[in-house]
């Protein structure tokens, strides 16, 4: 088998794909829009040695691998390699060759890869873990996310709603969940560039304390607070959620943080965030799910060693455990997965235009990093891989919701 036809083992049957390789080879679809191309032998010392998603990204991170045309038709066609499983024959015939071309095993992984050092999910591991993903560099993610700089699922009125305007619209359905009123205190974990707490303290009238692992992210959130003149009224600082001092906040907003904590951490992170409400406050909790409980918590390959590191999702269900084990009343749940795959359809077309200004901004690595892990969660959603949860939780007043009975959050 030549080694056009090995690599196309690794697509799904009938995948309209051609497939070249270094050798002259060619195999799937021949004329195809979308081509894979193995352009050099380092490609077969990565999937010989990390057989799976780790390889093939490695591959094509470096360049040994290049997709022309559409990524995302590649992605959607490959095999699930997540836990390693090339075919036999492939993996033996890749192994052949790479030994043959005297690159068993690679010089080193590419450089991007992350190796965060001390205990998992201490302050220091964790400061570096957020480092590595969101300390790439401001400039880049604002080509990356366009104006609204929200780095979370945006919510979508239709397909061909703005991704800004869908990014406002996120912003204001966990104000409404949390029923946010002028003179209310908010707490906002995790809060990236400071979108939700500028939109609470600006269109709701709330004084509002976002706090960020990311110095980049805090620098540049307490900069937007200032220019929109509410530095009497919202606050970003470069701090752990575990050292937020103050307390008896009317609500919490979680957005894109339980990603990071860890599935040993949950329970005390709902505990700690409860312990931050007064009575009759409210909790909405927004992250990035498992379907169900059957799989395991960590994240791929992939996106444990170039992307998230140290990241664990939990399921839905588990996360609604956890929540009313620590005191939380679970009041309502929504799945967004679909506005998540829209979300990071825009976030591609935006790396896509920008994409020179990338290359001189992060490195050609680094960028094929983000064009890969964008397409790849873009088809993870797709493919129901992946889902996205907003989950509202009420710390009681003695026994009162202080929810309405019939909400509407439209």
């Amino acid at each position: 088998m030549r080694l056009a036809e090995l690599i196309a083992r690794l697509l799904e049957p009938g995948a309209r794909i051609e497939v070249r390789a270094y050798d002259g080879s060619t195999a799937g679809v021949i004329g195809a829009p979308v081509r894979l191309e193995v352009r050099s032998p380092l490609a077969l010392s990565y999937l010989a040695s990390a057989p799976g998603e780790l390889g093939l990204a490695r591959a094509y991170i470096t360049g040994a691998l290049e997709v022309v045309g559409d990524l995302y038709v590649v992605l959607s066609a490959m095999r699930d390699l997540s836990s390693g499983d090339i075919p036999a024959e492939v993996r033996r015939g890749l192994t052949t060759r790479a030994i043959a071309a005297r690159l068993w095993w690679p010089v080193k992984p590419p450089a991007e890869e992350a190796r965060p050092t001390g205990r998992l999910h201490s302050l220091r591991r964790d400061a570096q873990v957020i480092a590595h993903h969101y300390d790439v560099s401001n400039r880049f993610y604002e080509w990356l996310l366009g104006e609204s700089m929200a780095y979370t699922c945006a919510v979508f009125d239709a397909e061909d709603t703005a991704l800004v305007d869908a990014q406002y619209t996120k912003f204001d359905l966990v104000a409404r969940k949390l029923d946010l009123k002028p003179g209310m205190r908010l707490l906002d974990v995790g809060c990236g560039w400071g979108g939700m707490v500028r939109h609470a303290a600006k269109h709701y009238g709330v004084r509002a304390l976002g706090v960020t692992l990311s110095a980049n992210q805090a620098m540049w959130a307490q900069k937007a607070i200032a220019e929109d003149g509410l530095g009497d009224v919202a606050e970003v600082r470069h701090l752990d959620y575990r050292e937020v001092e103050e307390g008896d906040f009317d609500a919490v907003s979680s957005i894109g943080l339980t990603e990071h904590i860890g599935a040993a951490n949950v329970a005390p992170y709902f505990r700690f965030l409860y312990s931050k409400l007064r009575p009759g406050g409210r909790l909405l909790n927004h992250c990035i799910t498992r379907p169900d409980g059957t799989v395991g918590p960590k994240v791929g390959d992939f996106l444990g060693r170039y992307v998230f590191p140290d990241g664990e999702l939990e399921s839905p269900g588990e996360l609604v455990t956890r929540m009313h084990d620590v005191g939380f009343e679970v009041r309502h749940l929504e799945n967004l997965r679909e506005h998540y795959s829209i979300t990071l359809r825009h976030w591609c077309d935006n790396l896509d235009d920008n994409w020179a200004e990338a290359l001189d901004e992060v490195g050609l690595r680094r960028a094929r990093v983000w064009r890969l892990y964008l397409t790849g969660s873009r088809v993870g959603f797709d493919k129901n891989f992946v889902q996205l949860h907003q989950i509202l939780g009420v710390k009681l007043d003695g026994s009162a919701s202080g929810m309405p009975l019939r909400p509407d959050w439209t």
